[in-house]
């Protein structure tokens, strides 16, 4: 299972973007796929969750800023950013809690990362 996040750049405070996590390999089944960010000197945390169902979860600094989405015809995440504030400004990681096979355990997979820059 791979997963390959792209859409990072550098833009200006007020700027928008918008990530892509394409996801392939086998995998039977998602359950969540997920954004998560760490800024320099700082600990990976969660930016935003979507659940198989299409349920959507945000963490409360980019709460109306941002917003996920999935297309499972595409096995793809997307995260649109914007009103983006140079606080934004770290890498960003796809994550998704998938199962290869109807009879495996779920497993946790990450992407690779994409940066993103907000200059103020």
């Amino acid at each position: 299972v791979q997963l390959q996040a792209s859409g990072g750049g550098l833009v200006q405070a007020g700027g928008s973007l918008r990530l892509s996590c394409v996801v392939s390999g086998s995998i039977f089944s998602i359950s969540t796929m997920s954004w998560f960010r760490q800024a320099p000197q700082k600990q990976r945390e969660w930016v935003a969750s979507v659940t198989g169902g299409g349920s959507t979860t945000y963490a409360d600094p980019v709460k109306g800023r941002f917003t996920i989405s999935k297309d499972n015809d595409k096995n793809t995440a997307y995260l649109q950013l914007n009103s983006l504030k140079p606080e934004d400004t770290a890498v960003y990681y796809c994550h998704i809690a998938a199962r290869s096979t109807f009879f495996s355990a779920e497993y946790d997979y990450w992407g690779q990362g994409t940066q993103v820059t907000v200059s103020s």
